[in-house]
C-alpha cells in the first residue's frame, strides 16, 4: 500500500508542477534571468542523464562500456554535422546495438 502512496503523491506533484507552469503569470515568464535559466535547465539535466548513463558502474566505480561510449561518440559527431535530434537519437543507438551485436561490450 506504501508504493501505491508513494505513487499518487508523486503523480500529484507532478501534476501541481505542470500546472504551476501554466499558471504562472506572464510579467514572471519574461523575466530574462528566469528565461535563462529554463532554457539551460533541461540542457543540463540531459547532460546529466547521458553522463549517468554511459559511465554507469556498480558501486562506487565507473564502468567503461565501449559499445555505449562509441554511441555516445556517434551522436556527438551526428550533433556536429547538425543531424537532427531523432537522427542523433537513432545514430547512437544503431552504433551501440550493432557493436553489442559484434560482441564489443
Amino acid at each position: 500500500m506504501t508504493l501505491w502512496i508513494a505513487l499518487i503523491a508523486t503523480s500529484v506533484g507532478c501534476y501541481l508542477l505542470k500546472y504551476a507552469g501554466l499558471a504562472a503569470p506572464r510579467r514572471l515568464l519574461d523575466n530574462p534571468w528566469l528565461r535563462r535559466f529554463a532554457v539551460a535547465v533541461p540542457i543540463a539535466l540531459l547532460a546529466a542523464l547521458i553522463a549517468v548513463e554511459a559511465l554507469r558502474g556498480d558501486g562506487q566505480a565507473l564502468a567503461w562500456d565501449t559499445a555505449r561510449m562509441a554511441g555516445v561518440g556517434a551522436a556527438v559527431l551526428a550533433l556536429i554535422l547538425r543531424a537532427p535530434f531523432l537522427v542523433v537519437i537513432i545514430v547512437a543507438a544503431a552504433t551501440t546495438a550493432a557493436l553489442r551485436a559484434l560482441g564489443v561490450g
